[in-house]
C-alpha cells in the first residue's frame, strides 16, 4: 500500500506480549499484516525477560519497518507489584521504539475497546471476535494478539488525539 503508515501495536506484559501490524492510509481501510505473541519464560529473571522482549521487538521493527509503535497505556486497578512489572515491560518496548526512531503512541485500555468494539467494557472475547471480523481472519487471534491489533487499529482511527510520548 503506497503512502501507508505501518503501525505496530503492542499489548505489553512480562510473560505474554501481543503484537499486531497494520498498514493505514488516510481514507482507506487499515490492512492487516500480521499478529502474534511473544512468550517470555516465567522462570527467567525479570532482567532476562526484558532483554528478550526488547530484542524481539527490535527484530519485529527491522523485519516489518513500522513508523509508529502504539501501545496500551498504564492503567489503575492492578496491585503495585504487577503495575511495576508492567511498567518495566512498557519501558523496554518504548525504549526500543525510540532507539529506532518510531513515533510512540499510548491509549488507555477502555479507549481502545470503545474505539474498536463500541464500548469501554468490552470483553477479551468481544475484541477477539471484532478483530477476526474486521480483518476477515480465518480464526480469531489469541487475546493478547487481538488486543495488540486493536491498539494498532485505535491509532489508525485516532489521528487527531493527543497521544505522543516519543520522538
Amino acid at each position: 500500500m503506497t503512502g501507508a503508515t505501518r503501525i505496530l501495536g503492542v499489548d505489553p506484559g512480562t510473560r505474554i506480549v501481543g503484537y499486531g501490524l497494520l498498514d493505514h492510509q488516510i481514507g482507506a481501510r487499515p490492512v492487516y499484516i500480521e499478529c502474534g505473541v511473544i512468550r517470555l519464560r516465567a522462570e527467567d529473571p525479570m532482567a532476562v525477560r526484558l532483554s528478550v522482549l526488547a530484542r524481539t521487538i527490535a527484530e519485529l521493527i527491522v523485519e516489518f519497518g513500522p513508523r509508529v509503535l502504539s501501545l496500551e497505556a498504564a492503567f489503575h486497578g492492578v496491585n503495585a507489584s504487577s503495575a511495576l512489572k508492567l511498567g518495566q515491560a512498557r519501558g523496554a518496548v518504548m525504549a526500543v521504539a525510540a532507539e529506532r526512531g518510531l513515533e510512540v503512541a499510548e491509549y488507555p485500555p477502555a479507549y481502545v475497546k470503545r474505539a474498536v468494539v463500541g464500548h469501554g467494557r468490552a470483553s477479551k472475547q468481544d475484541v477477539m471476535a471484532r478483530m477476526q471480523l474486521l480483518f476477515n481472519l480465518a480464526r480469531a487471534p489469541t487475546a493478547d494478539a487481538a488486543d495488540a491489533l486493536a491498539i494498532a487499529l485505535c491509532h489508525a482511527h485516532a489521528p487527531k488525539l493527543p497521544r505522543r510520548t516519543g520522538p
